[in-house]
């Protein structure tokens, strides 16, 4: 069983339901049913167009239900009949899907779960599973979901911005469970990519592959996080690295300049760089200079403090965090490590024992208790 193939199959086979008439809650619905029925057929009976074969039996399964539910409302419904064997339609609604699934109404959380499961093809379970979330609580998280973009209308202009966002949410979930949410982001992204050319969207899926490229080396043997600094280069994937710079340089080109090319740039630097001393600092602060003119975003301000006190010392870094909101996520954990650089462990190992107190996650947690512990034994 091709599971891939079913998966890169799904969003079309469900757009061409839409189409046809059925509504998005049930038409996914009747998808999920296909599916099901291919796992359970293909491998013993192949189909020769398994596109073809997924709609006609979704179709199937969708007047099924429609009828069934017809019957029990006691009343009567004009419902097409199945359409006459052939080649399916070629029209892609899959960007419509995206927009859909990404509808402003939705929370963030369901606007991720639908997409995995609308576009993705994952299934709830799967998506369950990787949020550490009970099948249950994700079913009724989905079906929620759908009954909210039931009414909106399949032709209508949607935000690609609003895609973007939720694409990079599912990446920021990284991995847990037995599906890779991060290479499922870059799975998603670079199909958005074949059907929009837009050079934010270029952007995302070169700052997915470039972070991506240093994950064999983010955590030790034991579990424990390695910081960016400490990281064995060499275990850094040297293609993701190249494919994700090209895919930048040919957005930058467009000057267009939007968060996640800019986003792009700073990890394009820190890939560049064969050690840590070597890592350009003052581009860096530059690019998160256009980062926060672009977005004004709190945590941007933040991170370009590091960079500040990389390139300039510890001191302009220490000055232009007092600037802050010290309620930011990790302001503690940036003061702790700018005083520890700026020769003060004692003011140091306390911060970093605070920050670890008010960490959200356990190997964050685990990193900044090592960190505070560390300084204490000097």
């Amino acid at each position: 069983m091709d599971e891939a193939l079913l998966r890169s199959l799904t969003p079309t086979v469900l757009s061409i339901l839409v189409r046809r008439g059925a509504d998005f809650a049930a038409a996914e619905d009747a998808v999920q049913d296909a599916l099901v029925e291919a796992v359970r057929v293909w491998p013993d009976d192949p189909p020769r167009d398994p596109k073809g074969w997924l709609v006609t039996v979704g179709w199937r399964k969708f007047l099924d239900a429609t009828r069934a539910d017809t019957s029990r409302r006691n009343r009567e419904v004009r419902i097409e009949g199945e359409p006459q064997p052939g080649p399916t339609e070629v029209v892609d609604d899959t960007l419509q899907l995206y927009f859909l699934c990404a509808h402003p109404s939705l929370t963030p959380a369901s606007a991720v779960a639908l997409t995995l499961r609308a576009v993705g093809g994952l299934t709830t379970r799967q998506i369950a599973q990787a949020y550490l979330v009970p099948d249950t609580t994700m079913a009724q998280r989905i079906s929620r979901a759908k009954r909210t973009v039931s009414g909106v209308q399949f032709n209508q202009p949607g935000d690609v911005a609003t895609v973007l966002r939720v694409l990079y949410l599912v990446f920021n979930e990284g991995y847990s469970g037995d599906v890779d949410l991060a290479g499922e982001a870059i799975r998603l992204t670079r199909q958005l990519a074949t059907r929009i050319n837009h050079e934010e969207v270029a952007g995302l899926l070169a700052l997915m592959l470039l972070h991506h490229a240093r994950r064999p080396a983010r955590t030790a043997p034991d579990g424990r996080l390695v910081p960016l600094a400490e990281q064995d280069r060499s275990l850094w994937n040297t293609r993701m690295i190249a494919e994700g710079v090209a895919i930048l340089q040919a957005a930058l080109a467009r000057d267009r300049l939007g968060e996640f090319q800019a986003q792009a740039a700073i990890a394009a630097l820190h890939a560049d760089a064969q050690t840590a001393e070597e890592t350009d600092w003052v581009q860096i602060v530059e690019w998160y200079d256009e980062l926060v003119r672009l977005t004004d975003s709190p945590v941007a301000r933040l991170n370009r403090v590091v960079a500040l006190g990389e390139a300039d010392g510890p001191r302009a870094g220490l000055a232009a965090l007092a600037a802050l909101d010290p309620a930011l996520p990790r302001y503690t954990a940036v003061a702790a490590y700018l005083h520890e650089c700026d020769g003060d462990p004692s003011t140091a190992a306390r911060l970093y024992a605070e920050a670890a107190r008010a960490a959200t996650s356990l190997p964050e947690r685990d990193h900044l208790t090592r960190q505070g512990a560390r300084l204490n034994n000097l």
